[in-house]
């Protein structure tokens, strides 16, 4: 099989690789990444410098892509399936590709910030950081409720490179914060995301790790 993502099934930035992959349809091996195994840990960063999931390695190709946001670009660009991820028209893939940058830089790190501090030793907590981190959240929220007043099904038309996106950011963000009595079109929104069939085989294969995702 020439297609290889390795990543790990609670991985948030994993999830968006996964749906565009099951979206589009190309064969590939997912393969599990174990950081707590030494040797497992030593031949990741082989493929991935920094540590950081997912993954895609291609053998056919000789190529190893890393960030979420550019694997879903390479499949779309040596992968092309069933659906279009960033669409051809110029503009439309500006819009596609801002919205993409909008849920990883404004929902999803300041969520994963918030989980970073809930595993922290209480000498290590960073109330200021945290703080901070609630209050992006909920700008973004603000910004996407206002936007998601037009009616519009999908963020950014089709289905697509910013909804991949959209998908772990929000449903992170909706424990961390819930939507529920504040932000009901964002809610909604996650909703549609996932009712999708490959969100809805994401969370069946994180189902089991769900456990390990520190609530509060």
């Amino acid at each position: 099989m020439s297609l290889t993502l390795h990543a790990h099934p609670l991985s948030s930035f994993c999830w968006k690789a996964l749906i565009g992959l099951y979206e589009m349809g190309p064969a590939f091996e997912n393969a599990m990444v174990n950081l707590g195994d030494p040797a497992a840990r030593e031949a990741f960063l082989k493929l991935s410098p920094m540590g950081k999931m997912p993954a895609l390695q291609d053998d056919a190709r000789g190529e190893t892509v890393l960030e979420s946001s550019v694997i879903l670009e390479y499949l779309d660009l040596h992968y092309p399936g069933a659906v279009r991820l960033v669409p051809a028209d110029a503009d439309a893939a500006l819009q596609a590709r801002y919205w993409d940058r909008f849920f990883d830089h404004y929902v999803h790190h300041p969520m994963q910030r918030i989980i970073a501090d809930r595993l922290r030793p209480p000498e290590a907590k960073d109330g200021f950081g945290v703080d901070e981190a609630y209050s992006q959240l909920a700008k973004a929220c603000d910004h996407l409720e206002t936007v998601l007043a037009d009616g519009r099904t999908w963020i950014s038309g089709d289905f697509g490179l910013a909804d991949c996106a959209a998908l772990p950011a929000l449903f992170y963000a909706d424990k961390v914060q819930a939507f529920e009595g504040r932000w009901l079109l964002c809610l909604s929104y996650l909703e549609r995301l996932k009712a999708r069939p490959s969100v809805q085989r994401v969370l069946t294969e994180a189902e089991p790790f769900f456990k390990y995702f520190p609530a509060q």
